[in-house]
């Protein structure tokens, strides 16, 4: 299914949308004239192909030239804004990842630094700092400024979930003259930003949208990873070790530990890989049953009972549907779905089960999830971050818009809104990711019938 859903997207797909022609030489053009495509750069007119298997390119059946290619980021040797008249906005959205703060001063930097942006507004929680009614106000963002943010978590300009007018939205980057705005935020951010690059378009306004995509879940489509990422999979392993340690601590101890992971399990699998502790990863690609010989419970009891102990690591949008309907129904300010507590809801059922066959035990449990979102970027994340950064300034300064930067197979590329928002990035329970958890932890392919 998943390559049939590859084999779907066309060159059509892949297309930038420019708000017209760049004529204005780029300051950065010295550092441009002598490169050219090698295996660690993409000149710009250049194409990072989609397909990267030859099953996918020879079931395309079309020539070479043909291949659907996703356009390569960095400096162009001609912009479209003219940097001493351009006025630059900056956003924050959605919940807090690591890293945050790290793009907001890369963004600055590069701006300021490298293309001699004289104005960069940050505006305050969210769309809602667009928002006359709300009354937060804006702040002027300078090298100064953001010097020093990226030692703390969170983000400086502050966040906020939820739909605004991008009627109001549009109405006040008019009225601040801005040219440029950098939209930084999850998959409901950037359906945002695609709402309000829609009335941009409608009243004929010169305004390029550009997002740097943001979930610590690394459920963004196409990219390898999502920022954030590997700072929360490192903490999250510090909750297994620790979670490990009181396990073993007790006679016939259970660990558990629930991590992010709404509808994707990557942070479980990889802190369950990097930390090779767990006995059971629990994600929400792969259901599981609880009772019967080869249920979870089952399954538990025998681990203890030849291991003395054992670790569960659970993502909070596994087993979802043994959880009441209406602890499931509600929703955020967002829209998304309010999930059920997989955690204490395991924890109960774990600590029923052992009694009711006679087994006396103790469950720790731990939920580390806001003090992971709240940390700041590891070194690998604050690399990542400035290169992210890098790339969205080039691409909005040469007059590219309604699209997001990303990283596909080490190539740092331009992706349509969109095509980013099109789906979820998900564990493949046939990959080779999950095939490592299973081969990691000893469970059985699944638990239940």
């Amino acid at each position: 299914m998943h390559f049939a859903r590859t084999q779907a997207v066309t060159q059509a797909d892949l297309e930038i949308r420019r708000l017209g022609t760049s004529r204005i030489d780029s300051p950065m053009l010295d550092l441009l004239d002598a490169r050219q495509t090698t295996e660690h750069y993409v000149d710009e007119d250049d194409r990072v192909l989609l397909d990267d298997t030859v099953a996918r390119v020879t079931a395309r059946g079309v020539p070479l030239d043909q291949l659907p290619g996703l356009e390569p980021c960095g400096p162009r040797r001609k912009i479209y804004f003219d940097p001493s008249k351009t006025r630059v906005g900056i956003v924050t959205c959605g919940g807090l990842c690591p890293g945050l703060n790290d793009v907001i001063a890369g963004l600055v930097r590069t701006l300021t630094y490298h293309y001699g942006v004289r104005r960069v507004v940050g505006f305050r929680n969210g769309y809602q700092g667009f928002i006359s009614r709300y009354g937060y106000g804006e702040v002027d963002l300078t090298p100064e400024y953001v010097r020093d943010i990226a030692v703390d978590g969170g983000t400086v300009l502050g966040t906020s979930r939820g739909h605004q007018d991008p009627e109001e939205i549009v109405d006040c980057l008019e009225r601040m003259h801005i040219n440029i705005l950098f939209v930084i935020g999850g998959d409901g951010s950037m359906r945002g930003a695609m709402g309000i690059e829609r009335v941009i378009a409608e009243r004929n306004l010169k305004i390029a949208v550009v997002g740097v995509p943001k979930t610590i879940d690394n459920d963004i489509p196409y990219i390898d990873q999502s920022f954030g990422f590997q700072t929360a999979f490192s903490r999250a392993s510090d909750a297994i070790r620790a979670v490990t340690v009181e396990a073993k601590s007790t006679a016939n101890g259970i660990g558990l530990v629930k991590l992010m992971g709404r509808h994707s399990g990557f942070i479980a699998c990889y802190a369950a890989l990097a930390r090779s502790d767990a006995d059971v990863v629990l994600i929400p690609e792969v259901p599981f049953a609880l009772e019967g010989d080869t249920g979870l419970l089952a399954h538990l009891r025998r681990r203890v009972e030849q291991r003395g102990h054992a670790v569960v690591v659970v993502a909070e949008g596994a087993g979802q549907e043994l959880l009441e309907a209406a602890q499931a129904a509600r929703t955020d300010a967002s829209g998304n779905r309010r999930l059920g507590d997989v955690g204490r809801f395991l924890r109960d059922r774990i600590e029923d089960h052992f009694h009711e066959v006679g087994i006396e035990t103790s469950v720790r449990y731990i939920d580390p999830s806001y003090a992971i979102r709240s940390v700041p970027a590891n070194p690998y994340d604050s690399v990542y971050t400035v290169r992210l950064s890098q790339a969205a300034v080039h691409a909005a300064m040469s007059g590219r818009t309604a699209m997001v930067v990303g990283r596909v197979r080490r190539r740092f590329v331009h992706i349509p809104m969109p095509l980013a928002v099109s789906k979820r990035n998900q564990v493949d329970p046939h990959g080779d990711l999950w095939q490592a958890v299973l081969e990691s932890t000893g469970q059985p392919v699944r638990f239940g019938p």
